[in-house]
């Protein structure tokens, strides 16, 4: 399957109140704010497991990747720019992609990321966001449930200060991140890649437990530096093109032992 057209859905800059038809609205044009997420379709032929169910895999199975956008200190978030130029690099030739933005508010990603979920059903969602202290790309392993204390894009956080009431503290993705982190580096790239368990107890770690939460662990999470510190926009792109494609590999064999278990 070829690469197909790109979807951009333009983040609304409102509060929180914003419906979510609005914030979902199609365009082509620049990033606004927050979230860019891909969608692409595997069509191997071979049943997979998504979410504890065996489908034939000619049936959409889509994976969201979400870059954020401006908030605080970064006006411009090293993190879309990845994102814009993994787009101008593209992925492989099964590859269908789609860009989504959302707001970087704490209720707009509690219903946006089900509503992803529900309409996509994807195998994955791989999401990319800026640290301020990072100096590596960074591959988190796992998000956090509680203590989100800073205030978002609307200056709101949760009364509760967690993602889900009653969520377990920690959820980890099933993706090896040691795998995937050792597998880029050996292809000699120029940028280094190091794993991480803690993403910050901001939006970014709010967003990736929701995730998480949402796919019984069939998300990731890549925090990028700011631009020129150390890398350029096309080696973060070239990096983030490298690091999908292994957690695509890996997710593909893992079903694949998980088919012929059933098989068998």
């Amino acid at each position: 399957m070829s690469l197909a057209g790109l979807d951009v859905l333009r983040g609304v800059g409102g509060c929180p109140q914003s419906s979510l038809c609005s914030q979902m609205r199609q365009s082509r044009g620049s990033p606004s704010c927050v979230c860019a997420a891909w969608i692409w379709n595997l069509e191997q032929g071979n049943p997979a497991l998504v979410r504890g169910h065996l489908w034939n895999s000619s049936l959409p199975l889509a994976e969201l990747l979400k870059g954020f956008g401006p908030f605080g200190e970064h006006a411009v978030n090293a993190s879309w720019i990845a994102v814009q130029e993994l787009e101008k690099l593209g992925l492989r030739d099964d590859v269908d992609l789609h860009v989504y933005e959302v707001p970087v508010e704490y209720q707009t990603v509690q219903r946006l990321i089900p509503a992803l979920w529900k309409k996509h059903s994807p195998q994955l969602v791989v999401h990319v966001g800026v640290s301020g202290m990072a100096t590596t790309v960074t591959l988190e392993k796992c998000g956090h449930n509680v203590g989100y204390k800073g205030l978002d894009n609307c200056r709101f956080c949760p009364g509760s200060q967690c993602c889900v009431e009653g969520g377990p503290e920690c959820i980890d993705s099933i993706i090896d991140m040691d795998a995937v982190s050792s597998r880029v580096s050996a292809l000699g790239l120029d940028v280094t890649v190091t794993i991480s368990k803690d993403a910050g107890r901001y939006l970014c770690d709010f967003t990736y437990y929701t995730s998480l939460y949402q796919s019984h662990g069939r998300s990731a999470f890549v925090h990028v530096p700011p631009l020129g510190k150390p890398y350029s926009a096309e080696q973060l792109g070239r990096a983030l093109q490298a690091i999908i494609e292994e957690m695509l590999d890996f997710l593909e064999h893992s079903e694949d032992k998980i088919n012929c278990q059933h098989e068998h």
